[in-house]
């Protein structure tokens, strides 16, 4: 029975929401498109059929990181997987090959450019396939910005098969579940399941930029240790802020598609292997990353659409646990996007659409209350607060701007809806421009109405107005500002506007950050990591097909004493109780029985607690900041006698640690001990 498979082999009590229904769906054969929020638990839907029926499950899936850690995830359950990939070694097709002719395989993965030949589509047809799964199916969608052509294949491929096919997205507005529906099941019509797009332990926070750098800097800061995401822009954007975070002590690491293949790949690796890795990239990294605990996302530039959006912060918390975002914007990044949107091939039909759409993100970040209410608004969810967002945090100050937005509406129209901002701020803050001369507008009634705002504050007005949609760009007239019929009213004096004033004089809001486990479970949960790197280091895998944080977190919470108790864990199934119950339970039954004798001493006194910081960082950086340096550590008696000391300079720090090991560890011990 599914239920019984369910605690046996992926150990878990419960289905989330919608997992039951669409599981027995698949069951019963029939053909399914499920639209599920990222970290919903879209694996599992085929994953646990895979294992009630009978045969192989055909799963389509883009990247082949994704894929390999599939299958490393689902053989350490216990689930015979494999993959036919482009980077697989000799020995392993010839062992997946082998596994499908003696009928030993669950789960086969494979790549859609795989489908373009000939020989894979014969074997395939020879094979007793259940179902076919897909993964991100939003990729078959031609206007989609992750279109993948060969995606296109599939539907000729399910009626080769003639096999039932349940596809998975967790970004599909109404028209590209349509798009899905035609070109994966033809005639067929799946049944729809619809999970909402809600992310509630997601919190979003959304800040003008003021020195974005900075910004950045601060919110990793705060965040030390936790793995994280940060989009920029531009690849050089990319490879400035991955070395300023390593200069600030911070493990971090650049990603873009500028990079060698190989460097790309190198680096996928080590942030699915590796505790506490940052990675600044473009948006060229992420769709194949199935990462659990990546604790925020950054984007140092605005995305390029809400739907881009809504999927890039949905990389964070993909365990449940709590997790947060923060976007920086300005005037720079909306001109950009702008000029994305103009100077791109698509129809004119698509370009208005692709503008409507960054409005849309406009609206979000300049959103006067519950921001996750607009996101959700804007995928046909709703909710009226969420609690989790800046927003709901420290509600902005509003003030009525019908005045100030007449004015620009009024300039606007005055100059023939003709110019973009830049022209339209002069002329309202009665700014004499040769151009403006040229033109003669310096005799416009609305020259100098605006002089009392700051160029930066009117851009902020013009920010919120694009935000309500009030205005638009016109592609044919490069960029130049139309009104839609939204505004009218407000031109007519028939109908107020509120704007926030918090982005239209910049301030900057430091948001608390929520600690992952209590004060007291800290030295436990540092501990389980420690034994958790050291097995998925052993199978050269990622830690969390191990256990993922949450897991980790259950346990320095309950403190199971015995196997049995330790098997009732979320998490926990019969094969990863067999091979792992034992190790863990000697870490947290004797995590304090068998402190050094240095630590105990210190038990109950500050320098305790400074102890286990430098002994956690010493464990994160004993192979160095790039993990593949020779190892170094420092005795428990020497981490006691600086915790006690506290030294407060590279110098006298030095005299405690000598030359290698202050190299090492100097920079990073400092920093704990001068917080």
């Amino acid at each position: 029975m599914p239920k019984d498979l369910l605690k046996t082999v992926f150990g878990h009590d419960h289905y989330r929401d919608g997992q039951s229904e669409i599981v027995n769906a698949i069951i019963s054969g029939k053909d399914v498109l499920a639209i599920m929020p990222t970290g919903g638990g879209k694996s599992l839907c085929f994953q646990l059929p895979a294992l009630t029926l009978k045969g192989i499950v055909l799963v389509v899936s883009p990247l082949i990181a994704l894929m390999r850690d599939q299958v490393s995830a689902l053989k350490a359950l216990g689930v015979n997987a494999g993959a036919l990939t482009s980077g697989n070694t000799n020995d392993e097709t010839e062992t997946v090959f082998n596994d499908l002719e003696n009928g030993n395989l669950k789960l086969l993965y494979i790549a859609p450019e795989r489908l373009a030949n000939i020989g894979t589509q014969r074997m395939l047809s020879k094979l007793p396939i259940s179902f076919i799964a897909v993964d991100e199916a939003h990729c078959v969608s031609q206007w989609g910005h992750d279109f993948r052509p060969d995606y296109l294949r599939i539907g000729e491929l399910r009626k080769l098969l003639n096999v039932p096919l349940a596809a998975f997205t967790a970004t599909a507005d109404p028209e590209t579940q349509n798009e899905i529906k035609d070109r994966l099941f033809d005639i067929n019509n799946p049944e729809v399941f619809l999970q909402g797009f809600d992310r509630p332990n997601i919190h979003m926070s959304f800040s003008v930029k003021a020195s974005p750098r900075k910004q950045v800097l601060d919110f990793v800061e705060r965040r030390k240790g936790q793995s994280g995401i940060i989009y920029c822009g531009s690849r050089a954007k990319c490879e400035t802020i991955a070395q300023a975070l390593r200069s600030s002590g911070h493990q971090a690491l650049h990603y873009h598609a500028g990079m060698d293949a190989e460097d790309r790949r190198i680096s996928e690796r080590r942030f699915q292997l590796e505790d506490g890795l940052i990675v600044v990239a473009t948006i060229a990294f992420g769709m194949g990353i199935d990462k659990p605990d990546i604790r925020y996302v950054i984007h140092a530039d605005l995305p390029k659409s809400i739907e881009g959006y809504y999927q890039e912060i949905g990389r964070a918390g993909r365990d449940g646990e709590p997790a947060e975002t923060m976007t920086l914007y300005g005037a720079d990044d909306i001109r950009l996007r702008r000029s994305q949107i103009d100077e791109g091939l698509a129809s004119n039909d698509r370009k208005k659409a692709d503008h409507g759409r960054l409005n849309a993100l406009l609206g979000l970040a300049e959103a006067r209350r519950c921001r996750r209410r607009v996101l959700l608004r804007y995928f046909g969810d709703d909710i009226e607060t969420c609690n989790n967002c800046d927003l709901c945090d420290a509600p902005p100050i509003l003030f009525d701007g019908t005045k100030h937005v007449r004015m620009a509406l009024s300039a606007i129209l005055r100059t023939e809806e003709r110019y973009g901002a830049g022209y339209l701020i002069d002329i309202l803050r009665g700014k004499l421009t040769d151009k403006i001369k040229q033109n003669g507008h310096e005799q416009l009634p609305t020259f100098s109405i605006g002089e009392d705002y700051s160029k930066s504050e009117w851009q902020g007005v013009f920010r919120q107005m694009m935000g309500y949609d009030l205005i638009r760009p016109d592609i044919e007239r490069f960029g130049a500002f139309r009104m839609t019929e939204m505004a009218r009213p407000i031109l007519r004096d028939e109908q107020k506007i509120e704007l926030r004033k918090d982005t239209i004089i910049k301030e900057v809001r430091k948001t608390k950050v929520k600690s992952l486990v209590a004060e007291e479970d800290e030295t436990l949960f540092s501990a389980l990591k420690s034994k958790r790197r050291f097995l998925a280091e052993a199978l050269n895998a990622p830690a969390y097909v191990v256990f993922a944080d949450a897991v980790l977190m259950e346990m320095a919470r309950s403190r199971p004493s015995s196997l049995d108790e330790f098997s009732k864990l979320s998490g926990v199934g019969a094969v990863k109780l067999e091979r792992y119950g034992k190790a863990f339970l000697e870490v947290i039954n004797n995590n304090f029985q068998e402190l050094h004798p240095s630590r105990r001493r210190l038990a109950g006194k500050e320098a305790g607690k400074i102890f286990d910081q430098l002994q956690a960082m010493q464990l994160e950086l004993m192979h160095g900041a790039y993990g593949h340096d020779k190892p170094l550590v420092c005795s428990a008696s020497v981490l006691a006698k600086i915790a006690a000391v506290k030294p407060r300079d590279m110098e006298a720090l030095k005299g405690l640690l000598g030359d290698k090991k202050t190299e090492r560890f100097g920079v990073a011990f400092l920093k704990i001990l001068l917080d």
